[in-house]
């Protein structure tokens, strides 16, 4: 039973007695507890009544890190505690939480944290039903097996923890596998192998489908959250393009972007930036940073931020002696040329494939009117153009790809219509292998009612825009690096 409006907010002030002693709230703000009775409600009526969905937390950090709770058990409950079970039925409609019992000790040292103790303060906040102690969920399952429960859905896929999307969680668990010294088992196969122990009777599925198609469609809420982090990401690359500079080193960017990021309320990074100068832009997801930037250099900065668990996706390109050299000139003018054409016919109700045919017929009427200094640049552009022109034969090529609580959000993709509330970026390259020249742009797109919505075309990317901007002083002339 959820709670309303009104009650949230009496709970909330009820609840404010349980803050820590610097006055740190221990439940979200950013969504009622309506959004996420509505989120579970999802589930009760996905799994149906035979059934129980059941959903690990992300564990305790390991080394000095703020804990950061894993997206799944987020959107379903917002309780941000490691080693937190929540258990949502579908034969009784309710939620139960399982929660460690109170260490008093770790409290005295880092402040308080929610316990299994605090069940009353939690249920009145939360919306949930039933708040138990940890030791009691092999109880409750035990006596599930023995009734009418004869289903558990849990993640099959990797849990997204702090920067990560399920692509990359993927990889590291098959690194893992391959090193004949290590061949790690996934937590979340662990999980389920214990289940399979010591309660036979159940069939396991997976639950992750089930919450892709949830996630797919963002709330108004969570598009507030997307808003927030995009605004973020913008204002640091518009500073980089202040900043950036002969003698400046990639990394000098990223910390830059970091203090706008934190000094706003961010909790930490959607992904690791991908800063790269001239060559290293070669290389889609460059993240070494360590290079010093020189005069004639094209610049890539493609970063973003967490935050309150939603992420953005953004990319600009600039030169870092502030001014387009003739080739950098050429080639971003004809890409930036068929990128806006893709920008411009992205609707609600279109497909991608829908979308891919008008672009690429536009597209060719540019590539017709261009001129090319070298037959390899023409040649690239004739590669990009054939790259549309392939997407438009294709009922299920992607415009890019969705963004949400990851990065890369598996909302999954059928071909059919975009459709108010999706979020995603498009961010096609130009590449010249032969001069090992990448060029990109990436923006978020959210779809409404009427329209898209493309939450970044502030940011600059019309050459004498960025070429204006980049005469200002940035942060980084400001305050130069320490010089012992």
């Amino acid at each position: 039973m959820s709670l309303s409006r009104s009650a949230f907010f009496v709970a909330a002030i009820l609840f404010s007695t349980m803050v820590s002693a610097q006055d740190v709230p221990l439940f979200t703000s950013d969504f009622t507890t309506q959004e996420f009775s509505t989120r579970r409600t999802r589930i009760y009526d996905s799994i149906g009544k035979e059934s129980i969905a059941l959903i690990q937390g992300a564990p305790g950090p390991v080394g000095y890190v703020r804990f950061r709770q894993s997206n799944e058990f987020y959107y379903l409950c917002g309780i941000e505690v490691p080693q937190a079970y929540l258990l949502i039925n579908g034969a009784t409609r309710t939620t139960s939480l399982y929660l460690p019992h109170r260490n008093a000790g770790r409290e005295r040292g880092e402040g308080k944290m929610l316990a299994a103790e605090d069940a009353n303060q939690i249920k009145q906040l939360s919306g949930i039903d039933n708040i138990y102690g940890l030791d009691l969920l092999a109880e409750h399952l035990g006596r599930f097996s023995a009734g009418t429960i004869k289903t558990i859905y849990t993640l099959v896929e990797p849990a997204e923890g702090f920067a990560v999307s399920r692509d990359l969680g993927i990889r590291v668990n098959a690194d893992a596998m391959a090193d004949p010294w290590d061949q790690a088992i996934p937590r979340e196969s662990r999980f389920i192998q214990h289940l399979k122990n010591r309660f036979s009777g159940f069939e396991i599925r997976n639950l992750n489908p089930i919450l892709d198609k949830m996630r797919l469609i963002k709330s108004p809420a969570e598009i507030a959250l997307i808003k927030k982090s995009t605004r973020l990401s913008s204002l640091a690359l518009i500073e980089a393009m202040r900043s950036a500079a002969p003698g400046i080193k990639e990394y000098e960017l990223d910390g830059m972007a970091k203090y706008i990021y934190y000094r706003n309320g961010a909790q930490g990074d959607a992904y690791y930036s991908l800063i790269a100068s001239a060559e290293n832009a070669y290389y889609p997801h460059y993240h070494e940073g360590k290079r010093t930037m020189k005069d004639g250099d094209f610049l890539l900065m493609d970063y973003a931020p967490d935050y309150g668990y939603y992420m953005s996706d953004v990319t600009r390109m600039m030169p870092v002696n502030g001014k387009f050299n003739s080739w950098q000139r050429e080639l971003y003018s004809f890409y930036l040329d068929c990128y806006k054409v893709v920008l411009k016919n992205i609707k609600p109700g279109l497909t991608p494939q829908a979308i891919h045919k008008l672009a690429v017929t536009e597209m060719e009427q540019i590539l017709q009117r261009s001129k090319f200094s070298k037959p390899i640049y023409e040649n690239a552009a004739k590669a990009f153009v054939e790259s549309y022109r392939r997407s438009a034969e294709s009922p299920k090529r992607p415009l890019g790809h969705w963004v949400g609580m990851a990065t890369h959000d598996d909302g999954g993709y059928d071909g059919g219509p975009l459709l108010p509330g999706m979020v995603f970026t498009i961010e096609p390259a130009l590449v010249v292998p032969e001069e090992k020249i990448y060029i990109r742009l990436e923006d978020m797109i959210i779809i409404t009612e009427t329209g898209a919505d493309i939450i970044t075309s502030y940011i600059p990317m019309e050459i004498a825009d960025i070429e204006k901007l980049m005469k200002e002083e940035g942060i980084l002339q400001k305050y130069p690096r320490d010089g012992q």
